[in-house]
């Protein structure tokens, strides 16, 4: 490092002993985004992954601003930081929005609108991609890298709230005979010591169609708010539009077979039921 640089970090570390909380802002700068700005490395610079790691040696809760346009790969940070929130580039308001986060004054429960990979060699990485026809698992003969993980960072739809949310007695239920072929029963349970609000999802898979289908596919979501050890039941109908797919021809067209249904509070945590189509 550049004794400049070098002089910086340890004036930023001397006021970091002396404060309760550190909170760093880092990440990409706005202009770094958009159109245009394709990159080939979405890792954040060395230098801001050093700087967490020296503060989080002053013994200090450190708290991440991370800043971003795009899935970002930050796995020291991750691994380190007491919390992360991630800001995006927002409006004028962004600075109050964040600090009603920070300070706890709004109960977060936005979710990642994109997979966030950690390592470049994953890319690209989405959570509806199509099966390999191998086993997915850390062992033998199946879909993995051998030198880094194959799970993202963070998967789709991610995102943690002040409080916890619990899944249970998942079920399907009879439709309604005429468009509703059925219904998909979850219970959600706010289990922390807050009030929040938790986004149920639902995701499909179908299990053998005409052509290759997504592994899983987001096909419903209902966001609830909850008092603490409040329940609160969440139903989905399972019409043609959960189950259909368009056809090489662009033809909409709904298979009879069977389905998987997921429910949970991302495309990676989730409970299934089964289902058949007759």
């Amino acid at each position: 490092m550049e004794s400049n640089e070098i002089k910086d970090l340890k004036g930023t570390l001397k006021a970091a002993r002396r404060a309760d909380v550190v909170v760093v802002a880092m990440g990409e700068r706005s202009g770094e985004s958009g159109e245009m700005t394709s990159k080939g490395d979405i890792s954040i610079p060395e230098q801001q992954q050093r700087l967490v790691t020296e503060l989080v040696k002053t013994g200090k809760p450190v708290i991440v601003l991370m800043m971003c346009g795009r899935p970002v790969i930050f796995n020291e940070v991750r691994q380190q930081a007491l919390a992360i929130l991630c800001t995006w580039w927002l409006g004028s308001e962004a600075g109050p929005a964040i600090c009603n986060v920070l300070w706890g004054d709004y109960n977060p429960s936005g979710k990642l609108p994109m997979t966030f990979p950690s390592h470049l060699g994953q890319l690209p990485l989405y959570y509806q991609y199509k099966s390999t026809g191998r086993p997915y698992a850390n062992s033998g003969w199946c879909a993995k890298y051998i030198d880094i993980p194959s799970e993202p960072a963070y998967p789709f739809a991610f995102g943690l709230s002040y409080t916890t949310f619990e899944y249970s007695a998942l079920k399907v239920l009879p439709g309604d005979g005429g468009k509703v072929h059925a219904r998909v029963r979850v219970e959600v349970k706010n289990t922390g010591r807050y009030e929040g609000e938790e986004v149920v999802q639902l995701y499909v898979r179908d299990e053998a169609a005409s052509i290759t289908r997504p592994v899983k596919e987001l096909k419903g979501f209902e966001k609830i708010a909850l008092k603490p050890g409040e329940s609160k039941e969440v139903v989905f109908d399972i019409t043609d539009e959960q189950l259909g797919f368009y056809d090489n021809r662009m033809n909409f067209v709904v298979e009879k077979g069977d389905f998987t249904f997921m429910v949970g509070t991302n495309s990676r945590d989730v409970d299934s039921v089964s289902y058949t189509l007759l």
